[in-house]
């Protein structure tokens, strides 16, 4: 496992450098979406809209957070279950997006995609929602106000934790690390 920091943009040259076990803090800017801002974005690539910010070299949180108390940018933060942005994914992946951050698997379309256009899906760590707050420092929202917590916001985060679960590569540790635990279970 290797440990690494990295600024935005997520260039495809800093995705290249990120293998499926690291251990990476972002610092720089992040945005937020999840089902019904995926939806709306997609929606807009397809009428040949303007999307509200530049997906290009971009990551994406799928988060849904809570609100903010007094003096803190943003309530908890936990990611969002990634799959439920599959069908959503692969256009922004064609305009330019080379990062998402969320738990779980997803589709082997969406990895195809990811490998095609060179990008990179991280794992946030579920149930530390509170503790990832503390690595965003400033939270506003951007666009699609009328969804509430699905808004689409920009973040301002410094040193924000995260796991290489799958590489531009197709490496996928949700599937490397269960292999190596079934050899272990063949062993006792």
């Amino acid at each position: 496992m290797t440990i690494k920091k990295i600024s935005t943009p997520l260039t495809k040259e800093k995705v290249k450098k990120l293998k499926a076990g690291d251990t990476v803090y972002i610092s720089g800017t992040i945005y937020t979406g999840r089902d019904a801002a995926h939806a709306r974005l997609v929606d807009a690539i397809h009428k040949g809209e303007e999307l509200p910010f530049d997906v290009r070299d971009a990551i994406i949180y799928y988060v849904g957070p809570t609100p903010a108390k007094p003096g803190k940018p943003i309530g908890s933060a936990g990611p969002t279950t990634s799959y439920r942005m599959d069908d959503l994914t692969v256009p922004l992946l064609n305009k330019g997006l080379t990062g998402m951050i969320g738990k779980g698997l997803r589709s082997q379309k969406v990895i195809e995609g990811m490998k095609k256009e060179g990008a990179v899906y991280f794992a946030a760590i579920g149930g530390a929602a509170a503790l990832i707050a503390n690595a965003i420092k400033k939270a506003q929202i951007i666009a699609y106000e009328d969804l509430g917590t699905e808004a689409i916001r920009k973040l301002e985060v410094e040193d924000f934790p995260v796991i290489v679960v799958i590489d531009h590569e197709g490496n996928n540790l949700y599937e490397t690390e269960r292999e190596k635990y079934e050899i272990l279970e063949e062993e006792k």
